[in-house]
This record gives C-alpha cells, sequence and structure tokens, in this order.
C-alpha cells in the first residue's frame, strides 16, 4: 500500500482533489478490477440513474438524501473525466475551467458592460450567446440540438417552446385543446398499425403544447399523475383484501367500484 493509499484509507474528511485521487487510484493497475474494466459507455446508465436520485432527493426536499445523492452524481463525472483522462482526452480540471468559462462568457451583464432589466433580459441574452457559440443559426438547428436522449416530454416540451419563440404557436390554449381533440379523432379513424403509432405521437405532442400553453410542465404533471395512480391502486388492493377479495380475481365492475372508493379518499400518494 502506497502513502496516498494509506492516506485516504486512514483518513475522515476528504476534499474534492481526494475524490479525484480516490478514482484515479480505483482505475489504476493495482485498483478495483471492476472500476477499471468500466467505460463511458458501461456507466452511461449510472449517470442517469443518480440524477434522477438527485431529482427525487429534491422533490421530496431531502436535504441529508440530496447530499449524498448529489455526491454519487459528481462520483458519476468524475468517473467519466479520469476515463477521458486516461486517453489524453480531457481532464477533470479541463471540465472545471470549460464550464467557468461559459458561465463567465454567458453572464456579460455581470463580468461585462452588459446591462438588463430582469431576468427575462438575461434568458434572452443566455440563448442567444449559446446559438452563437454552437453556431445555431436557424430555429431548425436549435431543435434538433435538443438532445433525443431526454425523456420523451421534456424533449417535446422545448421543441414545443423553441417553435413558440418564433410564434409559431397556438394562440390561447383554448385552441391549443382543439388540437387534442382533432389528435384523437384521428387515433380512432387510423387504419392500420403504423398509423395508431404516429398519430398517438401527434396526440401527445398535441396535449405537450397544451400543457405548455397552461404553464404545467407536462414531465413533472406525468410523474404526479403516476404517483397518484399507484396511491389510489394501493387503497383499491387495500379495501378489496379487507373485504376478503383478491384484486386478480375481481370483475370489472368490482374493481371500478372500488377505484372509485379509492379516488374518495383525500390523501392517495
Amino acid at each position: 500500500m502506497n502513502e496516498e493509499v494509506k492516506r485516504l484509507a486512514l483518513s475522515e474528511d476528504y476534499s474534492y482533489e481526494d475524490l479525484i485521487s480516490i478514482l484515479k487510484i480505483l482505475r489504476s493497475p493495482d485498483g478495483c478490477p471492476w472500476d477499471r474494466e468500466q467505460t463511458h459507455t458501461s456507466i452511461r446508465k449510472n449517470l442517469i440513474e443518480e440524477t434522477y436520485e438527485v431529482v427525487e432527493a429534491i422533490d421530496n426536499l431531502d436535504m441529508s438524501l440530496m447530499k449524498e445523492e448529489l455526491g454519487d452524481l459528481l462520483m458519476q463525472i468524475v468517473f467519466h473525466a479520469t476515463m477521458a483522462e486516461e486517453n489524453g482526452a480531457f481532464s477533470m480540471a479541463d471540465v472545471v475551467n470549460e464550464v467557468s468559462k461559459k458561465l463567465v462568457h454567458r453572464h456579460p451583464h455581470i463580468f461585462g458592460d452588459t446591462e438588463v432589466k430582469d431576468s427575462s433580459d438575461v434568458l434572452r441574452n443566455w440563448d442567444a450567446i449559446k446559438a452563437k457559440e454552437k453556431a445555431r443559426l436557424s430555429s431548425t438547428d436549435k431543435m434538433r440540438a435538443v438532445p433525443p436522449s431526454l425523456p420523451a416530454l421534456m424533449r417535446a416540451e422545448k421543441i414545443s417552446a423553441r417553435a413558440a419563440k418564433d410564434d409559431f404557436d397556438f394562440p390561447t390554449s383554448e385552441s391549443a385543446a382543439e388540437k387534442i381533440y382533432e389528435e384523437m379523432r384521428e387515433v380512432a379513424e387510423a387504419k392500420s398499425e403504423s398509423e395508431v403509432f404516429e398519430e398517438v405521437g401527434d396526440l401527445l405532442f398535441s396535449v405537450v403544447h397544451y400543457a405548455r400553453k397552461l404553464g404545467v410542465d407536462p414531465e413533472e404533471a406525468l410523474n404526479f399523475a403516476s404517483n397518484k395512480f399507484i396511491g389510489r391502486y394501493a387503497v383499491m388492493e387495500e379495501k378489496l383484501s379487507e373485504s376478503g377479495k383478491n384484486l386478480s380475481d375481481c370483475d370489472f365492475d368490482t374493481k371500478e367500484k372500488y377505484w372509485k372508493m379509492a379516488k374518495s379518499y383525500k390523501k392517495t400518494v
């Protein structure tokens, strides 16, 4: 055991630099076999999962859990940077330098002479500077830049919002709602599986438009609805069990009766 490994093994308080050292040790020839085997692709899923665990901690306003999950997310970032440094691509220092330069450049009202009235001006400047940096000249370029790896609802909302910036938008929320009914009819009239697939996509996209017009985040709203469904399902299952019934053995009318009962409970999420 070398001195650095020994120091880290005995330490009680670790720094940001220690985290980088730990990842380098784990990836070293004498390090952890599992960590040495990993690639950017193999731990891609881990990065996504850790991000969602941070989001869960934020949603629950759990500061203790957030501290832990932010650490796990930071570890994933350092892990990727460590692998990149091994291949001579970039280091964690390069990552920090890059994002620092970006923050300074995109805040000319703080680090330059640009004047802004409010946060709306800040966002407009940010978008303009970002578009110039990325050489995204057209609105289509900006839409295509929305990562396909985003959750579908989130990606659709960003694309919809981009179109709205060009005034390509429904004039009112009512007109957006009318589009939903139109798309529902087209789903019902679809003749083949491929047509149904396409029309259901159009229907979902129109719902995203409507949600944006109402000022509702569709991703958050759907997650809330999913949690509510689980809560009500749990109540339904519990009440059926109390009545000596098994959910899987009940007919539809019985399930519907108990589902309505579950909906009457105020707190089901």
